[in-house]
């Protein structure tokens, strides 16, 4: 039985990405309490099938509702592209329907269209989001004249997890990456970094970005569009309990968990270990 008692905003991501689309909307919204969940024992999502990753979100999502949230946010561009409409459209009709679960990939797409001149718009993101095709077919919604190309950047996420994104190493693989968009699109004006771990490598991603050209991170943009939902929705905004603290768990150490968070939000961070497989 769901409670009914005001409760945290829930923030899930499959590991520590999802720590930076956090931060942009406590640094909004700081009001609010908020309970992180990071799937860290079965990270990465980004190779994994659609049928895999919707089990994995949808055993996240039903435990942060368990746990007290009325709104989800899947702080992971792979679980939005992958399980966010299965979700919203199966689970919660089904299981929860007083509960909201939202995803990153359509706020972004719902300001692209204010960033780009040049309406060519590039996508750099894990295999399955590029694979997916969910920001194509969104800002394809909201904008039909605006041309999008994906490239996928395998090693993007390792080089964050791993502390290497200030490494000589790693800019062998930004520069390969952005080389390959811009080659594909020389149009191309504006760049959305469709993975929560991205920005962790912004000043290497500057450096090889060419002028001109805008580079877009999520963590504003979502935490816009939160905002703007929670003040048109009040009857979930009033679910949302207001004590300005935030909770941390994960599906995997949370010594090492501390480690890694240290990373994306520049604090110490003490968080609790869950299980999701039932």
């Amino acid at each position: 039985m769901l409670s009914n008692n005001p409760g945290p905003i829930g923030v899930f991501d499959s590991g520590y990405g999802g720590l930076t689309i956090l931060n942009g909307i406590r640094q909004l919204l700081p009001q609010y309490d908020y309970l992180y969940l990071g799937d860290n024992a079965r990270t990465p999502y980004g190779p994994r099938s659609f049928d895999v990753v919707y089990e994995f979100t949808r055993q996240a999502v039903m435990k942060l509702f368990e746990m007290g949230c009325h709104l989800v946010i899947l702080g992971c561009n792979t679980a939005s592209a992958k399980a966010l409409r299965s979700i919203q459209q199966i689970d919660l009709p089904q299981t929860a329907p007083g509960r909201r679960v939202l995803g990153v990939i359509r706020p972004t797409a719902e300001v692209i269209g204010s960033l780009t001149a040049s309406r060519h718009v590039g996508i750099l993101a894990t295999e399955g989001t590029i694979k997916s095709k969910s920001y194509n077919l969104e800002i394809k919604k909201l904008y039909p004249d605006i041309t999008v190309n994906g490239v996928a950047c395998p090693f993007w996420v390792p080089l964050v997890e791993y502390n290497e994104a200030d490494s000589p190493g790693a800019d062998y693989f930004v520069k390969k990456r952005i080389d390959q968009i811009m080659n594909l699109d020389p149009e191309i004006d504006a760049i959305i970094l469709g993975c929560t771990h991205y920005p962790l490598l912004m000043p290497k991603i500057q450096k090889y970005m060419p002028a001109g050209v805008r580079v877009i991170a999520q963590g504003e943009y979502v935490a816009d569009s939160l905002k703007t939902y929670l003040e048109r929705h009040k009857e979930i905004e009033e679910k949302c309990a207001k004590g300005g603290k935030v909770r941390y768990l994960t599906t995997e150490s949370p010594e090492r968990f501390g480690e890694q968070a240290r990373l994306f939000l520049h604090e110490e961070v003490e968080a609790e270990r869950v299980n999701l497989e039932k």
